[in-house]
């Protein structure tokens, strides 16, 4: 068992806890028997530890480790022994040893809802002085009250109120008295006898019986039967496959899009190419999908709370796509060919196998469209994540196969191929032209890496990318200057990487609260129960900076006079929950609703179910729904 020090009572409010502040030691005695034997070619033995705790703060999470110490066997160690000598005298001496024979038992004397005590046998020096009082009996009395307490001789005594949700009733009370002696704590243990009736326990909360017969009735309405259960996943199914299909017209794709246009249009006269180029690309979106929902399962398993869209919450994945579409950008506007960069196999063999840049040209559509949630792909994405492991991979499959769908058609259907534009010139020039919409991206993940790593962060990869577009421009150069401006730039880069990169890594501290008088504030668990008790309906914006969709709702329909005027004419409380960076109660809260990615918007009203709003806005789709409040 573990030697408890003498504690400190904490105040929380209304409440108090026992416990300790800054460090504490626990020391736990630890017997070595005479049949122990140590190994013959160790000079170490393995002390271990398996510890469970609680992390608190505004939610408590439980978590557990084990832990092993090595001990020398032929030596000692006591780098620590002042640590211990301390902890030995924070133990509570026992008051049994100082009690003078003849002295009068010490006691608890149940009086009404009061408990009585009654302690003998203290050391003269504590006479006097008040003591901090710690019962080892939980549930018995009110933790935070102060009670009275006062000497009498040298008889202490006390009177603290019973909890008014009592538990316990024990015949023998031990407690802990403590207090400061010359800044030394001092500390004593006690065995106090209970004296008289306990009053009758608190009857356990409960619900009345015809509200119990109502949840039963409820629980057992929401069960499916078990032959419906393929239903729920053929609908689940085929909400992934539209919402899929829906995803091409998402802005964060149109980029990757365009290029792929492009693509189709170099082999307009070559059906096979076409074919080719359409298999790989399916081939790419749907692995992509599969893999991406694997590891967003695996990581759910083991204990992280992730959603849809949870590798753009990290800064380092939005650096790395930052960087990527940066590269891109430059290509296309002409600044380099990949084949100049490569060594000339490398570049021989990318050319000869297009099969594995449109598969890529897949991976990286998927990578730019997987923040985005469409309408009907919200719904497909919360069952998801209920579901069997294999039930849940064939929900992203049919999300990649439907944002698939148009290039496979593309690919064989040729009716679809003769109305692309034929190749010629103009092709050149929409090259460069795409190299924007790539720089439109890089900016927008620049925007979303400061939500995440602030200013410092941002510049920082502003930064590094002027650096690698440097690095790539001196590659481009011919004979001496190319190594001198390579060595030159990629050292440069170096220096940066070194210096600044540290502050594109670095996490914002989470903001605190809006300002009282904004008339967005920030969601946090509970409340939206607070409002709603106070009779105030509640609007919740699920939102993200790397979600495009949410920017664009954000800008056409939540700040619309319209709906502004409605929102304040019906005295609705707005929310919300930024998901931008990792939130586990953001994202318990999706999951309460059905759901694992955002946007998500939810309309609550007093004494009714939440009523979930489609993650396209529209202006006239929020007015009808705020008109019914």
């Amino acid at each position: 068992e573990i030697a408890w020090p003498a504690p400190k009572k904490i105040p929380i409010g209304s409440l108090a806890n026992y416990g300790y502040e800054n460090t504490v030691l626990l020391p736990v005695p630890l017997t070595v028997s005479n049949a122990f034997k140590p190994a013959l070619l160790s000079n170490d033995i393995d002390i271990k530890l398996k510890a469970a705790w609680l992390v608190c703060k505004k939610e408590c999470i439980p978590e557990e480790g084990e832990f092993t110490l090595k001990l020398p066997v032929k030596s000692s160690t006591a780098a620590n022994g002042s640590a211990f000598d301390a902890a030995a005298k924070a133990n509570p001496r026992s008051l049994a040893s100082l009690e003078a024979a003849g002295t009068p038992p010490s006691r608890a004397v149940i009086d009404g809802n009061q408990l009585a005590f009654e302690v003998q046998g203290l050391p003269a020096a504590l006479r006097g002085r008040t003591l901090a009082f710690f019962p080892e009996t939980p549930e018995v009395i009110e933790t935070s009250a102060a009670g009275t307490q006062a000497w009498q001789g040298a008889v202490w005594h006390a009177s603290v109120p019973l909890a008014s949700q009592r538990s316990n009733s024990p015949d023998l009370m031990p407690v802990v008295l403590a207090t400061d002696v010359d800044g030394v704590r001092q500390s004593y243990r006690a065995e106090l006898k209970v004296i008289g009736n306990w009053p009758v326990l608190a009857a356990p909360a409960s619900v009345s019986p015809a509200l119990d017969a109502a949840l039963k009735a409820n629980a057992a309405a929401s069960l499916a039967p078990a032959g419906a259960a393929p239903i729920g996943l053929i609908a689940a199914l085929l909400g992934a496959l539209l919402g899929g299909l829906i995803l091409n017209l998402m802005p964060c794709v149109f980029p990757v899009l365009a290029i792929k246009v492009m693509g189709f249009a170099q082999n307009a006269d070559d059906q096979r190419s076409h074919r080719i180029s359409a298999l790989s690309y399916s081939a790419g979106v749907v692995v992509s999908f599969v893999a991406l929902g694997a590891v967003m399962l695996a990581l759910r398993s083991a204990g992280e709370q992730l959603g849809w869209g949870f590798q753009l919450q990290s800064p380092a994945v939005v650096a790395v796509l930052a960087v990527l579409f940066t590269v891109i950008g430059l290509n296309l506007a002409g600044l380099f060919e990949f084949g100049m960069l490569a060594p000339s196999g490398v570049a021989a063999r990318q050319a000869k196998n297009p099969v594995v840049n449109t598969f890529l040209s897949g991976v990286l559509a998927v990578a730019i469209a997987s923040p985005c949630t469409a309408p009907f792909m919200g719904a497909a994405m919360g069952l998801a994540v209920s579901l069997p492991a294999h039930e849940a991979l064939l929900i992203f499959a049919a999300v990649g196969v439907g944002m698939a769908v148009p290039f496979a058609l593309a690919g064989f259907v040729p009716a679809v191929a003769r109305a692309l534009p034929r190749p010629g010139a103009w092709m050149e020039t929409f090259r460069r032209l795409m190299a924007f919409p790539m720089f439109a991206t890089v900016v927008w993940l620049v925007w979303v890496l400061g939500q995440q790593s602030g200013i410092d962060g941002a510049g920082a990869l502003l930064a590094l990318l002027v650096a690698l577009a440097l690095v790539i421009w001196a590659f481009t150069l011919k004979g001496r200057s190319r190594m001198v401006g390579a060595a030159l730039s990629v050292a440069s880069l170096a220096a940066l990487a070194v210096s600044i990169g540290p502050y594109v890594l670095q996490p914002l501290p989470v903001a605190a609260a809006l300002a009282a008088g904004e008339r967005w504030q920030t969601w946090e668990p509970g409340r939206v129960e607070q409002l709603l008790a106070s009779g105030q309906p509640v609007f919740v914006d699920f939102t993200a900076a790397w979600c495009v969709t949410c920017q664009v709702n954000k800008k056409t329909t939540l700040t619309n006079a319209q709906v502004l005027a409605d929102i304040d004419a019906k005295k609705v409380a707005l929310l919300r929950a930024d998901w931008t960076r990792r939130d586990p109660a953001i994202t318990a809260a999706l999951g309460q609703l059905g759901r694992n990615g955002v946007p998500l918007y939810v309309v609550y009203k007093p004494g009714a179910a939440p009523v979930l709003l489609s993650e396209l806005l529209s202006v006239d789709d929020v007015r009808a729904e705020l008109a019914k409040l």
